[in-house]
């Protein structure tokens, strides 16, 4: 009767987890995390985590683009343009021997893709290309058949097309506007798979899922929702977390390797990130994470302004006399410091830190040293991250 009760139980966890309901034990149940779900903080297991297996291998490859209308390289300073060019139109049966080439309509590329996971032959990938030589637009050229190979050196993929560029490029005698980058573009479904990867999905023992962002909490709560899972499904545990990254699943006996890794990409679970501040001082980016705290701390910014004014002025020498003209210097020199307003920063939640912040009426440059002080003042509890 226990146990019978007890799988009833465990089933009704594993549909709450299923449907994305979210179960209310109370605060003092004292359930593991990952059963009671926050809403603004639960996530499926497909967008935290990856398959280990099911990785992208980066491929490159060397080729030439043709038909630009003047704008390819200069073969004088690309001189392997002109090699390529050359051992282009040997492997097609036409002899250069004793001849010069002029053509700038022609430029060398260096050409990239990622080979998705479990691709099969014949599929199309997309391709980027980016020049080489001193070319100034590959717009409207034609990339021409180039195979591209991966870290083993073998050939995965043969890329060819028209190639797509975003930006764009004019000039004048006396003004030039760009906008972009006319150098490098892209082949949608321009590369053609013609070698797979061998792949073993269905032979291992096993899945191994690797979480995006690494955190102990959220990998112990991601196996304790697949466990649920399994205890109502299969009868048994099959998940454990390996460290702050990873979370190994076993196969069960009765089930599909497939049809497991879709079910368990379905289920919720509750993340969770460390407190952290990232500042980027070139942009002026402040980016404060929902957990940040702040213990109460009296702050005060001012900002020192010197301005300089120069007014030279004209002297004019005296009538019928030997002088010159001459301009006498000028300079006003005043110096101001704007701001000096203090204001108490309490932020025990991030409404109350940013409202805190707002009030003091500076520029995010502002902003900035004030978090670098509040944080050498010990009084920012959260990690601080500068790029």
């Amino acid at each position: 009767m226990i146990r019978r009760i007890a799988k009833i139980f465990g089933i009704w966890i594993a549909l709450f987890c299923l449907t994305g309901a979210q179960p209310d034990f109370g605060p003092a149940s004292g359930y593991g995390l990952g059963l009671v779900q926050r809403a603004d903080a639960a996530s499926r297991i497909k967008d935290i985590a990856s398959l280990q297996a099911g990785r992208d291998n980066q491929l490159i490859g060397y080729g030439l683009v043709v038909g630009l209308q003047g704008t390819g390289d200069s073969l004088r300073n690309s001189p392997f343009t002109e090699q390529s060019l050359r051992a282009m139109l040997q492997n097609l049966g036409i002899s250069t021997e004793g001849g010069s080439s002029r053509a700038n309509n022609v430029a060398a590329v260096i050409v990239t893709a990622n080979l998705p996971p479990f691709a099969s032959l014949g599929s199309r990938i997309d391709v980027s290309a980016s020049s080489l030589g001193d070319a100034t637009s590959l717009r409207g050229g034609t990339l021409v058949m180039t195979s591209m190979s991966g870290a083993d050196g073998q050939i995965y993929a043969v890329a060819q097309g028209s190639i797509v560029v975003s930006g764009i490029s004019a000039a004048g005698d006396a003004a030039s506007l760009q906008q972009g980058i006319t150098t490098a573009g892209r082949l949608p479904g321009g590369g053609i798979i013609e070698r797979e990867i061998p792949a073993k999905f269905k032979e291992v023992g096993g899945l191994v899922f690797q979480l995006r962002n690494p955190d102990f909490s959220t990998a112990v709560g991601m196996a304790d929702v697949i466990n649920a899972y399994a205890e109502a499904r299969y009868g048994g545990s099959i998940a454990e977390a390996l460290d702050s990254t990873t979370v190994a699943v076993r196969k069960p006996k009765t089930a599909d390797l497939a049809r497991l890794t879709a079910e368990l990409e379905g289920l919720i679970v509750e993340t969770d990130t460390p407190a952290r501040v990232v500042i980027n001082e070139r942009t002026g980016t402040i980016v404060i994470g929902n957990d940040v705290r702040v213990s109460r701390v009296a702050v005060t910014h001012g900002t020192l302004t010197v301005q300089i004014n120069e007014t030279p002025t004209v002297v004019q020498p005296a009538p019928f006399s030997n002088g010159v003209t001459a301009i006498e210097p000028l300079t006003d020199i005043t110096a101001g410091v704007d701001g000096g307003k203090v204001a108490i920063i309490d932020g025990p939640d991030l409404r109350t830190l940013v409202a805190g912040l707002n009030s003091i009426g500076v520029k995010p440059d502002g902003i900035i040293a004030i978090l670098q002080g509040i944080k050498s003042a010990g009084a920012l509890h959260a990690e601080l991250v500068l790029q």
